[in-house]
């Protein structure tokens, strides 16, 4: 068997025909869209029966998105492009931060990172005291001959103060890392809000075009539903009359029957 072929559709802008999965009906599209169409296209009339292609849809709803951000804000941001972006091509803004992170990760901010959890944990505190512990118990009992580093302990003093100043700028790198991925994910959620909040409101303008093209429809309906019981009250009314003027013809014609009767008798 044949496969059918799509029924062709013309594209009310470029004219261009088209298959129905590559063309939107009028009557779904957003009012303000349609307003900034008809705005454009001023010679051209459009009626909810009319259909555009989604290529040229995806720019006006480019172009009206952008407008409602330069009309509430003034300006539009990077961001702002982007989330308008996503949502004309349809993409989604979920992505894994943390595994973007670790394919950019240098070895440097892995060994940083490393050294941070492993300074900021208690296998630290506790191997650090281990060491402080046998360092002052083998420089003070003269057990090993003369120490190597007597009280008050310079060397030792020496040692920290290098491993302080290591430590502290690997775990500033570190957190600078945490901080940047942070304000990444700040990003990202205020993108994904941003977007949400558009498409709530988008979604909102539509039902209520909806609903207003289905009140429009019921309207109409109910006129047709009236006009035909006002067709019907005169029909049944109209039935009605020619029932009583058939019973007074009749009427009439059994009168003059009598009549002719009483006549006919007379006269013989």
């Amino acid at each position: 068997m044949k496969a059918k072929k799509s029924p062709l559709v013309v594209c009310k802008l470029t004219g261009q025909r088209l298959k129905m999965n590559q063309v939107v009906p009028i009557a779904v599209i957003n009012p303000g869209i349609v307003k900034l169409i008809r705005r454009k296209y001023p010679d051209i009339e459009l009626s909810h029966d009319d259909f555009i292609s989604k290529e040229e849809l995806k720019n006006f709803r480019r172009e009206y998105i952008e407008r409602i951000f330069k009309t509430e804000r003034g300006e539009i941001s990077k961001l702002d492009k982007e989330v308008v972006q996503s949502m004309v091509e349809h993409e989604l803004l979920v992505k894994n931060i943390n595994a973007q992170f670790e394919k950019t990760r240098t070895f440097g901010e892995r060994v940083s990172d490393r050294m941070a959890k492993f300074g900021g944990s208690w296998n630290f505190i506790g191997i650090f005291f281990f060491f402080l512990f046998c360092w002052v118990v083998v420089n003070s009992i003269l057990v090993f001959g003369k120490p190597f580093d007597p009280f008050p302990f310079i060397l030792l003093n020496l040692i920290l103060s290098c491993i302080a100043a290591i430590q502290a700028p690997v775990i500033m790198m570190s957190q600078n890392r945490k901080d940047a991925k942070d304000r990444l994910r700040a990003e990202y959620d205020y993108k994904i809000n941003l977007k949400a909040e558009l498409e709530i409101r988008h979604l909102h303008e539509k039902i209520d075009n909806l609903m207003r093209h289905q009140w429009q429809h019921l309207l109409e309906i109910q006129e047709l539903q009236l006009d035909l019981m006002e067709e019907r009250d005169r029909e049944t009314h109209m039935s009605k009359v020619r029932k009583r003027i058939v019973n007074k013809i009749n009427a009439n014609a059994s009168q003059s029957l009598e009549i002719k009767k009483i006549l006919s008798s007379k006269k013989k």
